[in-house]
């Protein structure tokens, strides 16, 4: 496991980083609204509560604080405001698309993250470069993809928020 793993930490890090990346791609996938959609996102959520706990622990990298914990704040400020519409609907005209929104770059960030990973572990290469381009691909990617559906989206939230 050491070779592999950091730690236990680290083992439970992928582990909840697996889950995240098959549950959230799940949910961007189904019908939105339905019960296995709300079921499947908590679990989506919890995952990345699990991930990102454990990524504040993870110090093996650098020995200190490293660019993946400030991906780590951004993701935790995405996640959490793709909750907030959820929580607060009642009071939110268009809780829908604004959560849509959140969770949508939440799980495109759970991408780059991904992506950026894989890269690292490339011998021999540009540390920083890597990480660069991998997130930035993946981020421009997802925004291309927005963009195209964001009108239709919208259209679709907003009927969800009347609901």
């Amino acid at each position: 496991m050491s070779s592999l793993f950091s730690s236990e930490i680290g083992l439970i890090h992928f582990i909840a980083s697996v889950l995240a990346l098959i549950l959230g791609s799940a949910v961007l996938l189904m019908t939105k609204g339905s019960k296995t959609h709300i079921r499947m996102g908590y679990f989506y959520v919890a995952s990345m509560v699990l991930l990102l706990v454990t990524a504040f622990m993870l110090y093996n990298l650098f020995g200190k604080w490293g660019i993946f914990h400030y991906f780590a704040v951004i993701s935790s400020v995405t996640l959490a405001l793709g909750m907030i519409p959820i929580l607060l609907r009642n009071h939110i005209k268009n809780w829908a698309y604004l959560h849509f929104s959140f969770m949508y770059w939440s799980v495109i960030g759970l991408y780059g993250a991904f992506v950026s990973e894989m890269m690292t572990r490339i011998p021999e290469v540009p540390f920083y470069n890597m990480v660069g381009v991998a997130t930035g691909g993946v981020m421009l990617v997802g925004g291309i993809l927005f963009g195209i559906n964001k009108a239709k989206w919208m259209k679709l939230m907003a009927a969800i928020s009347k609901n």
